[in-house]
């Protein structure tokens, strides 16, 4: 055992001054030791373990260790130490929950499968890719991480791109008109970062969320930041083609018009993996969902987002053209487009044989009887959809009594969303009711026969 130190020392002196009684003992003086303290002299195994810690950089000392000691070093470890040092040495989950959660103030891990490594590593990549400024940035920063992120990245979320720094800026137009044409008019187009050397060197990319864009850009704002051009489009396509496990795409407020969405869905033909679209808030016409209708039978697209584009009637009708042949989409938005009743009608045909689809969102796509005519049948005859939306529709109060008659007998249907759709209060009180009715049926029935465990 080791022992405190001493906190007095007594040493034996001759006295200054005559004794004052005579005897054969000498004049004892005490001395306080003003460095003596309770604390025991550290095991030399923990004066090692630091100087593990604070000399790790230089000599990255982990798997000899003893797991008890292997904890202590992990918890001295500063979160700044290079990523070429910790990334493919350091699997401790919570070493990287301290770097999460020192970096960012919100920290979800149930987005990044559990794991504050992975949120680490796609947080960081996310934060590089959207300051990167071509023909400034150093195209390094991104390339070295990808021999350290590589195994842990399966989602990218980028919602900005930067342009390059143009130096040469053109006069702007004396005309102060606010029209795209007017801001883009004279300007050579700007290419974003190429992510195809990144994305194609991710092996276990599932998911790619893009936005070509600037967030914030205030006072200075041009047309010219938002600008997705034809070499970005012919980029990423060659590149997604390349991404053999993607799973999901989305490609939203980028501008992608009927041009862009031929290119894209050109290389997204028979890809092995792709279950997921998402090409929202865009520029697409019908020729562009024509060119998505192709993709349907020529993929394995199990959900379909065409939100807010310019579609009509003719990209309707090509979407239900190959909706009537498809076996894997369950759900399909067309939400905040013109495809009428012609583009209605369309569609209802198509669901009256298809078996697998279960959620069609058609809100605000100027229909009106005729649709609500033929999706009477529809009720009627297809037990696959659960989910239908026809809100901010002019349906009418005859359209809306068919859609009651049709859902007489339907026990499917679990949500339908008939908002401002001009059904009138009591066709729609009496539609919610069956609708109820299904979903609390539904309900029951899964409490009586939950679904087996996974062996």
């Amino acid at each position: 055992m080791q022992q405190p130190a001493a906190r007095h020392r007594s040493t034996a002196i001759p006295s200054l001054y005559p004794p004052l009684a005579v005897g054969p003992y000498c004049t004892h003086r005490v001395i306080e030791d003003p460095e003596w303290c309770l604390a025991t002299v550290p095991h030399l195994t923990e004066l090692c373990l630091q100087h593990i810690a604070h000399n790790f950089e230089k000599n990255p000392i982990l798997d000899r260790l003893l797991p008890e000691h292997r904890r202590k070093v992990l918890d001295r470890l500063s979160t700044g130490l290079p990523l070429a040092v910790t990334a493919n040495l350091i699997s401790d989950e919570n070493y990287w929950k301290r770097c999460c959660t020192g970096r960012w103030q919100a920290c979800d891990i149930s987005n990044y499968g559990e794991s504050w490594k992975r949120m680490f590593f796609e947080r960081h990549l996310e934060n590089i890719l959207k300051c990167f400024i071509p023909n400034t940035t150093d195209p390094n920063q991104v390339l070295e991480l990808i021999p350290l992120c590589k195994d842990y990245v399966r989602k990218l979320e980028v919602d900005q791109f930067l342009p390059p720094v143009q130096v040469d800026q053109k006069e702007e137009s004396d005309d102060l008109s606010d029209s795209e044409s007017d801001f883009e008019f004279g300007k050579a187009p700007v290419h974003h970062y190429d992510l195809g050397a990144l994305i194609t060197a991710l092996p276990h990319l599932e998911e790619l969320h893009l936005t070509y864009g600037v967030k914030g850009c205030g006072m200075n704002f041009e047309w010219n930041l938002f600008n997705f051009t034809h070499q970005d489009c012919s980029n990423l396509a060659l590149a997604v083609k390349k991404c053999y496990n993607l799973k999901v795409l989305k490609l939203t407020r980028s501008k992608v018009d009927d041009d862009k969405t031929r290119m894209l869905v050109r290389n997204l033909l028979d890809h092995p993996c792709l279950v997921e679209l998402n090409l929202s808030h865009n520029l697409i016409g019908d020729k562009g969902a024509q060119a998505v209708g192709k993709l349907l039978n020529r993929s394995r697209l199990e959900t379909l987002n065409l939100c807010n584009n310019q579609i009509r009637h003719l990209g309707a009708q090509a979407v239900a053209q190959a909706l009537a042949e498809n076996s894997t989409l369950t759900s399909l938005n067309l939400r905040l487009n013109q495809v009428e009743d012609e583009g209605g009608k369309a569609l209802g045909h198509a669901l009256l044989t298809n078996t697998t689809l279960k959620s069609i969102h058609l809100g605000s796509n100027n229909l009106s009887e005729p649709t609500a005519t033929i999706f009477s049948q529809v009720l009627a005859l297809n037990t696959t959809l659960t989910r239908i939306n026809f809100s901010c529709n002019h349906l009418g109060l005859d359209g809306g009594k068919q859609l009651l008659h049709g859902l007489a007998e339907n026990k499917a249907l679990t949500e339908f969303d008939l908002r401002l759709a001009e059904v009138g209060q009591e066709t729609e009180y009496l539609i919610h009711q069956i609708v109820w009715a299904n979903r609390e049926a539904v309900r029951l029935g899964s409490l009586q026969h939950p679904p087996a465990e996974p062996r």
